[in-house]
């Protein structure tokens, strides 16, 4: 088998199996598909299972000194060291994801990519929008719209994400029957790596999705629950841009994502006083170490208010 025909298995299987989010298996084929672009070259021929079973440590290094060197020419946009970091560690990271594919599925073994060296990172915290931004960007990223079932949809889409921090992902990857489903205002959702977790539905939520619901042009059971123009299933870039062109208008930073929404919610849950591991379990992280991010970034707003509040601060 080659290569490339693996490639095309592997990024069916992250995108319907494992259900990564899109971003992560475009990032990811991008990366693969210029790594066999580059051992195709290096080994001067085309590149099969055999062939991948046999480059060795020093062939994987050799590719990502090729992207590092590539990055930084004076044609490309400059990057910060922080930048290059992360690039080489998705690299690293969708290597060792498409080897393992291929041990389970295809039983070839090799060790290399798992010796490769992960560079640390600098750890980034969350960027939540202000509660009075997130609590009104449904309604004005709703106003925005060219239709009006565009305009429920755009409504029910953006309460959903900020009153429940779900993925971008894991709201568009709903059906109309998950909606039907939501008894007692619990709504079964399916994550990352196919787990399924819990998550409320406050009144103001539910009530938005039953009235985009009702005007929905095909609520059949098995019909995506956020659909587009032509009834299939909402692409991720049409909410992004609806998003993009709400927080030109309001003069927010570009930082202001449908994902955003989801830091909005762990943090202002945190500021309200919520308890980590119930924060987990609504974000459905598989490690606590995640969920901490927020209290970093909690941290960073009990300073603001005690250096506008004490009496010392003005002495500092």
């Amino acid at each position: 088998m080659m290569a490339h025909e693996a490639l095309r298995d592997w990024t069916e299987w992250l995108t319907h199996e494992r259900r990564s989010s899109l971003r992560t298996v475009e990032a990811y084929r991008h990366d693969i598909v210029l790594a066999l672009a580059f051992f195709e070259q290096h080994l001067g021929g085309d590149v099969d299972l055999a062939s991948l079973a046999k480059l060795s440590l020093a062939d994987l290094r050799a590719w990502l000194a090729h992207e590092t060197a590539r990055s930084e020419k004076p044609t490309r946009r400059a990057t910060n060291a922080d930048s290059r970091a992360r690039s080489r560690a998705r690299r690293v990271s969708a290597l060792r994801s498409f080897y393992r594919y291929l041990a389970v599925r295809f039983d070839v073994s090799n060790p290399a990519p798992g010796l490769l060296a992960t560079p640390r990172l600098k750890k980034r915290l969350p960027r939540p929008l202000g509660q009075e931004q997130a609590l009104a960007a449904p309604e004005g990223i709703s106003d925005d719209a060219y239709t009006s079932a565009a305009a429920l949809r755009d409504k029910a889409l953006f309460t959903l994400l900020y009153g429940t921090g779900l993925r971008i992902g894991e709201a568009l990857a709903l059906d109309v029957r998950d909606l039907s489903n939501a008894g007692e205002n619990m709504l079964r959702v399916v994550g990352k790596g196919g787990k399924e977790r819990l998550v409320p539905l406050l009144p103001a939520v539910r009530e938005a999705l039953e009235t985009w619901k009702a005007a929905h042009p095909s609520p059949s059971p098995d019909a995506p629950l956020f659909c587009g123009t032509r009834g299939g299933r909402l692409n991720p870039g049409v909410a992004q841009r609806a998003m993009r062109e709400w927080r030109k208008g309001e003069g927010l930073p570009d930082s202001a994502t449908p994902h955003a929404l989801r830091h909005s919610f762990a943090t202002h849950l945190m500021e309200g006083g919520a308890d980590l591991r119930a924060i987990q379990e609504l974000m459905g992280h598989a490690s606590l170490s995640t969920t901490q991010a927020y209290t970093l970034a909690d941290e960073k707003h009990l300073l603001d208010v005690w250096r506008k509040a004490h009496p010392r601060a003005e002495q500092e």
